[in-house]
């Protein structure tokens, strides 16, 4: 089963590019200024910044539906017009990372999840999107919890 990874629209987070570092705080956002990479993985482009690129820290709500699984949580994005990334291929960047492969239906319930990083994270990934009461994936960096991206079938 092809999979296709999405990054998060630039959309919402435009109004916060350029901001002074004071009126970002009044909306629960940081700036930082990468200082290696791997480390500040964009949210938007599914690359990680490069030392020197500004990013910005921020609470997103990566599920929004009416469910126990409802969720938000930190995420970067890279300052800038980048586009969103939706390929069938794993963006480079992410595949040496571990990974929480999370399965939800249609009504955002969660109703399967596993741990794994490359060969394996694309298998788990194949094999989820195989099943037909899987409506979609999210993958969350397992070690810090943070969302990734959302995965669907290619």
């Amino acid at each position: 089963m092809q999979a296709r990874y999405l990054g998060l629209e630039p959309a919402p987070f435009r109004k916060l590019f350029g901001l002074p570092d004071e009126v970002l705080a009044r909306h629960g956002a940081i700036r930082i200024v990468a200082d290696s990479k791997p480390g500040f993985p964009c949210r938007i482009t599914l690359r990680d910044a490069e030392p020197g690129d500004t990013v910005l820290l921020l609470t997103h709500q990566h599920l929004a539906g009416e469910t126990p699984y409802r969720s938000s949580g930190p995420i970067f994005v890279r300052e800038g017009d980048g586009g969103a990334y939706a390929g069938t291929d794993l963006p480079p960047d992410m595949v040496s990372r571990l990974y929480s492969v999370r399965a939800y239906d249609h009504a955002e319930m969660m109703i399967d999840a596993e741990v794994a990083e490359g060969e394996a994270l694309t298998r788990t990934i194949a094999r989820y999107l195989g099943r037909d009461e899987v409506a979609f994936l999210h993958l969350h960096h397992a070690r810090r919890g943070c969302f990734a991206c959302r995965v669907e079938r290619g």
